[in-house]
């Protein structure tokens, strides 16, 4: 898949690295408490009880559980299941923001949209990936891709269907989100970090707000903080998910606020219209009054947080069930 035209987007990524801290600030965490099953007894090796039987009790949440070792990084991610375990859950991966330098898998714009999928029958996992500007782009991308190859290959384990995995991210983690959905192994980004026989393609993605053009408004401090390069050089443009977009990408929804300052709501349009040009099924939910991170500009958002909640659940029923 070729490099297509990079059109200048936004000024997002002038001001991302003085934005991590919007991103990093935990939310409340609406979910119910650990199910009573002891976290040693969960082990990456253990084959399931029975074909028919799922290992992980409903209600359970596992925290901290080492998915990959990315250049000795021992790379940590939060499962929850919902009250009702069957075998071959649905699985939806959550993808942090915070400027690719900031966030946890515990906190950040997107994080509500996971207590949702999951009563919805989901199981809603959440990761963590190495940061900038100690680890340099494609780092985190990688990091993600191995943890959805990391699930394939661990599935019975963990009781989830490897052909019905989706992902959603916000901002920098609707960056990543968006790469994932439009790269296979030949972009590169596959990484060492383990299980490499294992596809790391998803079947369904919802980008939040996400950045996805940097190569014009692109300035030396940040491509060096999170590239370890210039603006002009190629790793820039190799970064923006606009050059892999082909006809074989899954379902995409996009969602963005009218009055994002941080990034411009005209990313997701461009990237939107690159989709649906090659036949990808793709939909632009504009959200009216919002800021970054799908805030109150001071009028109420239209659609409302549980309608676009809603829309998410419908969203992955539609391709994942």
């Amino acid at each position: 898949m070729g490099i297509k035209g990079l059109p200048a987007i936004s000024m997002f990524f002038v001001f991302a690295l003085t934005a991590c801290s919007l991103f990093s600030q935990p939310i409340e965490d609406p979910i119910p408490s650990p199910a009573d099953i002891p976290l040693a007894e969960i082990k990456p090796t253990q084959p399931p009880v029975s074909e028919d039987a799922p290992l992980i009790a409903p209600g359970t949440e596992l925290k901290d559980i080492t998915y990959c070792v990315a250049n000795g990084v021992e790379l940590k991610m939060d499962l929850y299941y919902p009250d009702e375990v069957e075998t071959l859950l649905p699985v939806i991966v959550y993808v942090h923001g915070g400027g690719w330098t900031g966030g946890d898998k515990a906190s950040g714009a997107g994080f509500r949209f996971l207590p949702v999928l999951r009563e919805g029958g989901y199981l809603t996992i959440s990761v963590n990936y190495r940061l900038s500007p100690k680890y340099k782009f494609p780092a985190h991308i990688e990091d993600v891709k191995c943890a959805i190859r990391h699930l394939r290959a661990e599935a019975e384990t963990y009781n989830l269907d490897p052909n019905r995995i989706g992902a959603i991210g916000g901002s920098a983690g609707g960056h990543l989100v968006a790469l994932l959905g439009v790269t296979d192994e030949s972009a590169g980004m596959e990484g060492s970090g383990g299980y490499i026989e294992y596809s790391s393609r998803v079947q369904a993605v919802i980008d939040l707000f996400g950045p996805i053009d940097p190569t014009e408004s692109c300035t030396v401090g940040w491509a060096r903080q999170v590239f370890g390069a210039n603006c002009e050089d190629e790793i820039i443009s190799l970064s923006s998910p606009l050059a892999y977009v082909s006809s074989d990408d899954p379902p995409f929804l996009i969602l963005h606020g009218d009055r994002d300052e941080l990034v411009l709501l005209e990313q997701s349009q461009t990237f939107y219209d690159s989709l649906t040009a090659v036949g990808v099924p793709a939909t632009l939910q504009i959200i009216k009054n919002a800021g970054h991170g799908l805030s109150s500009s001071g009028d109420p958002i239209e659609p409302n947080i549980e309608a676009l909640l809603q829309l998410a659940v419908d969203f992955f029923d539609q391709n994942l069930k």
